[in-house]
């Protein structure tokens, strides 16, 4: 603790508790009013404690220039019995072996076929609204999340069971899994968590019975991306076991469907907002789709979107990030020794009044070539960086895309008269808590 002592202490530090009630307040402000106080400051939670660091600069030593020096810390072990060991809890020679099995899955000729699920799945969500109707967004864009993720995962005549499990459980799992992760160890056997372990193992239980019959259907001949798990050899000819299989997939679903759900349910309330915004967007969709279906090829002839998502996942991105010292390493000028938790908020970073003028506003045009080139890369970070970079990044962005040019030209969605603005809910992402609005035809 003596190096750990040499560290400045965050404000509003209470004896016995550390920053717990600082935190338990209002944790988003909490995160986004550190940087006023230090580049690497130190976090008590009760008597553990915690290295933050609140700069691009310091942020980019833990996640590319010393990466070697970190591991998935506390909070990924306590994850890791609840939701599996797939990419983003693994560390070491299985992480980069696993890695590499999985990322030519994300390749552009898989993407191409992606696509046109994406595609169509947004059709039949555009279809099924009617004028007037009145919507969650952000339920529903979870639900369409689940189900369009699903179907890319896992074969139509096989994956029924394990699409109405996710349906049913991911919800549950994702809402709670962050303060599940979070509590205490001598709380696991409370009652408070029963729904979320039920959920967690059924889930677990309907994907390895759908592993199981996908195995015995021939995988070699299928494109769905369970059945190109199943097929996946490494160098050595090795493949992965059916647990590394249910992993990873567990792991997609997680990382693959709030991203998602969150962002879309984002840009749509900012577009409300934003009219201007949206009509240059459906000038941009119909120059570059017209009235046919969105294709992949349309996808990066849509940069007005791209930036809309650029903007949105820098607003209410990746709330936080841990990582695990395995070694003495110097963050900001400061000596961290080996075992020491990290924490680093991306959320907070990307709402830096220093790199973000007005960091609260919502601006698409941050995102123009020549704004952008002004700030260095390692400012911009929503889906990490290094070798922990986000494996799905350009599959979640098509997906958005697809969805946004899809919708926009049919349906304009404005917030329900009399309600107040959505706020952002802590979780993994920074997603809206509620978000009634009224379905308009274009």
């Amino acid at each position: 603790m003596s190096q750990l002592a040499a560290i400045p202490p965050a404000k509003g530090r209470i004896p016995g508790l550390g920053h717990i009630p600082r935190l338990a307040r209002d944790p988003l402000a909490a995160l986004r009013s550190l940087h006023a106080e230090g580049e690497v400051l130190r976090l008590d939670i009760g008597s553990m404690p915690i290295v933050v660091a609140t700069s691009a600069a310091a942020v980019n030593q833990i996640m590319v220039k010393h990466a070697k020096s970190f591991r998935k810390g506390r909070l990924f072990e306590r994850v890791r019995p609840l939701v599996g060991n797939g990419l983003a809890n693994s560390d070491g020679p299985q992480h980069l072996r696993n890695r590499r099995l999985i990322q030519p899955m994300f390749y552009k000729e898989r993407l191409l076929g992606y696509a046109d699920v994406m595609s169509g799945r947004a059709g039949a969500l555009a279809d099924s609204w009617t004028a007037g109707q009145r919507i969650d967004v952000h339920q529903v864009m979870g639900t369409y999340a689940i189900e369009t993720l699903a179907a890319t995962l896992f074969a139509a005549d096989i994956g029924r069971p394990a699409v109405k499990a996710v349906r049913e459980d991911l919800p549950v799992i994702l809402k709670n899994m962050l303060r599940r992760a979070l509590a205490p160890q001598f709380t696991d056997n409370w009652p408070i968590w029963k729904r979320f372990d039920t959920a967690a193992a059924r889930m677990r239980s309907v994907i390895d019975d759908v592993i199981t019959a996908t195995r015995a259907s021939d995988p070699e001949k299928r494109t769905d991306l369970l059945s190109l798990l199943l097929s996946a050899r490494d160098d050595k000819g090795h493949g992965l076991t059916d647990e590394e299989v249910r992993d990873e997939l567990t792991t997609m679903l997680f990382a693959g469907t709030e991203t998602t759900a969150s962002t879309l349910a984002w840009a749509l309330h900012h577009l409300a907002e934003r009219p201007d915004v949206e009509e240059e967007l459906l000038i941009e969709i119909d120059k570059v789709v017209g009235e046919g279906q969105v294709a992949f090829e349309h996808v990066p002839q849509l940069p007005s979107i791209t930036r809309v998502l650029d903007e949105v996942i820098r607003l209410h991105g990746v709330v936080t990030l841990m990582r695990r010292t395995t070694e003495p390493v110097t963050i900001g000028g400061f000596d961290i020794p080996a075992e020491t938790e990290v924490l680093l908020s991306l959320y907070a970073l990307h709402r830096h009044p220093g790199l973000y003028p007005d960091p609260d506003r919502f601006d698409p045009d941050r995102w123009l070539p020549e704004q952008a080139a002004e700030r260095p890369r390692d400012h911009v970070v929503p889906f990490g960086a290094g070798n922990r970079k986000c494996i799905g990044d350009k599959f979640a962005w098509m997906e958005a895309t697809i969805t946004l040019a899809t919708i926009l030209p049919r349906w304009k969605l404005r917030p329900v008269p009399g309600t107040k603005p959505p706020k952002e809910s802590t979780a993994s992402m920074a997603h809206p808590t509620s978000m009634p609005m009224v379905v308009q035809p274009r």
